[in-house]
Formats: C-alpha cells, sequence, structure tokens
C-alpha cells in the first residue's frame, strides 16, 4: 500500500513538473532586458527617424538599466531595416519606424520580404503631426480655394516626393474625399516641391509641418488646412480640412516603436511602458515638439489601432489605383 502511494506521488509530481515546465521556461519581465539592446533605424543620421530614436535611448537606457545602441540600416525607404527587426530572434532588438514601414509596405511592394502586418509587433505610438495642404503664397483661402481646385479639374497639378510616399497617398486620398483632379507631379523630395509651388509650376501638396509651416510663415506658401480630424498645435491657426468641408480625411503621418514578432508578449510589454513613460516627460515632449511631432506615447493596443485604421484608408487608395512603390 505504501509503495502503490509513492508511486502515486511520484506520477503527480512528474505531472505537475510537465506542466509547469513551458511556464518556468519562459523567460521573466523581470530579467529582461538582460543585456544591450539594438534600435534599429532605417533612416540615416540625421532624418527625422534618427534624431527620435537618439533622442528617446539615452532616458531608454536608464530606464531599462541597459546600454541601447542605434544601429542605421538604410534603403528601400526603411524596409531594409523593416526586414531585419521582423527577423531578428535575439530578443533585444526593436526600432523606431515610420508608418508606411508598420502599415502599407507590402501593399505598395508585394515583392517585400516581410510583412509588417504578421512580423512586427507594434509597441508604442510616439508622436503624430498632420499633412498641410499647401498652395502657391498668391492662392485664396479656405473652402475658396478648394472650389478652385474642384473647379480647375485637372488643368492643376500637385507635387510629391514620389510615388506611393505619404505626401502622394495623402493628396490621393484628399482628392477622393472632396472630387478633386490634380495630376500628381512626383518630386526627388520636398525641397524642390516647394520650390515648384514657389515658382507656380504646382497649385497644390501636401507637406509634413515642420517643412510647410516655416514656408507659410515666410510668406512663400499659402496654408489651407491639416489632415487630421481637429487642428494640431503642430500648425496654429489652420484650420482642419474637415472644417472646410473634407469629410473621411483623418490622415496623420507618426512614428512608432516596434519589435519582432519573435519578442515575448511580457517584453513587449515592459517595453512599452517605458517608452510611454519616457516620451510623456516634459523634456522629451519638448524635443520631438522642435522635431515635428506631437507626443502620444500610446499602448500596444493604441498602436494597432492606428494601424489598422490606416491600412483601411490608404489601402483602399493603393488598391484602386494599382500604386506601385518606385
Amino acid at each position: 500500500m505504501v509503495t502503490r502511494r509513492l508511486f502515486a506521488c511520484a506520477l503527480a509530481l512528474s505531472g505537475a513538473a510537465l506542466i509547469a515546465g513551458p511556464t518556468m521556461a519562459a523567460p521573466a519581465a523581470a530579467d529582461w532586458p538582460s543585456r544591450t539592446l539594438h534600435l534599429i533605424v532605417g533612416f540615416p543620421a540625421g532624418s527625422s527617424p534618427d534624431l527620435t530614436a537618439r533622442a528617446l535611448a539615452e532616458p531608454l537606457e536608464k530606464k531599462l538599466g541597459q546600454t541601447i545602441i542605434v544601429e542605421n540600416r538604410v534603403g528601400a525607404g526603411g524596409n531594409i531595416a523593416g526586414e531585419y527587426v521582423a527577423k531578428a530572434k535575439d530578443g533585444h532588438t526593436f526600432s523606431v519606424m515610420i508608418n508606411g514601414n508598420m502599415t502599407i509596405a507590402k501593399l505598395l511592394n508585394p515583392g517585400l520580404r516581410y510583412d509588417p502586418l504578421t512580423d512586427l509587433q507594434p509597441v508604442s505610438l510616439l508622436g503624430v503631426a498632420p499633412l498641410v495642404l499647401v498652395a502657391p503664397a498668391s492662392a485664396s483661402e479656405g473652402k475658396a480655394f478648394l472650389q478652385a481646385a474642384h473647379a480647375a479639374g485637372n488643368k492643376w497639378s500637385y507635387g510629391s516626393p514620389g510615388v506611393g510616399t505619404v505626401g502622394h497617398l495623402g493628396m490621393e486620398l484628399l482628392k477622393n474625399r472632396a472630387a478633386l483632379h490634380p495630376e500628381h507631379i512626383p518630386y526627388p523630395g520636398y525641397p524642390q516641391v516647394y520650390q515648384a509651388l514657389q515658382g507656380g509650376d504646382l497649385q497644390l501638396s501636401m507637406l509634413p509641418p515642420a517643412l510647410a509651416m516655416a514656408q507659410i510663415q515666410a510668406g512663400k506658401l499659402r496654408g489651407i488646412g491639416v489632415s487630421s480630424a481637429a487642428r494640431s498645435p503642430l500648425a496654429p491657426g489652420l484650420p482642419s480640412l474637415k472644417e472646410l468641408g473634407v469629410n473621411g480625411l483623418d490622415l496623420e503621418i507618426w512614428n512608432a516603436v516596434a519589435a519582432p514578432k519573435s519578442m515575448p508578449q511580457a517584453h513587449v510589454s515592459k517595453l512599452a511602458a517605458a517608452v510611454s513613460e519616457v516620451v510623456r516627460t516634459p523634456e522629451m515632449r519638448e524635443r520631438l515638439a522642435i522635431q515635428g511631432w506631437q507626443v502620444v506615447g500610446s499602448s500596444p493596443e493604441g498602436l494597432s489601432i492606428r494601424i489598422q485604421q490606416d491600412v483601411k484608408a490608404l489601402g483602399s487608395i493603393i488598391r484602386e489605383q494599382g500604386i506601385r512603390a518606385q
């Protein structure tokens, strides 16, 4: 009888060990990070994502208690870095990315070797900014400008820094929502776009506020409105396009922290909480505002919602028009 009881206890204990084994083997959030972290950026030093990443790295090091090395893996509009992060398996690699690399990258380039919607995990939305609809300084304001744009049909042209960029897709979304028909002219970059506006070669464009407001305040361009659902502190004095009668346009550019799908959920949650706390400090709010961002510092769930919204809005335009990145 004693032997039977001992055997039963042994079986029970071994079964419990088998059940508990995977749980005990899973890395605890308290023990992470256990070594140097690598923060990947897909754009060169001095670019907006790079400046954001480097501003974030120092206070985040102190918060997490580990060194953070910022690495620039440049190319393919940020998608080389996106693929690198998506395939990382070390548990200590994450990234600061722009919205396109986390949302529509695969739609614009079906041959891309990673899918942001399945191969990345959202961590935290860092900052947002509207696009600013601008025109030559001599243009009319507000609703009068939109009426003139509608009447002009395809006789007007707009510029962007290239096919598939947010300046291009934002304008195509505006055209769809406001029944406008200007022709698209791609340029090498934003400086060439606002130079063409000032020279009268273009009639409208959508620019990031950090670029647009300097030109507007200098009297070189006319600001019409912003693409966000409400007015933005980054573009003081300008109405939202919704106020001007354009419905269904709620578009912002943004940057965010992403992690590879392989990173354990407990570690993602810990990283998200640390990032959110850091970016919401007065010092970081000020630094990111200078760079042209309005701080958010969301949860992973909040960033996931933003991703879904962008994919729905911009994905429809990409599919309808067969837009492909160049």
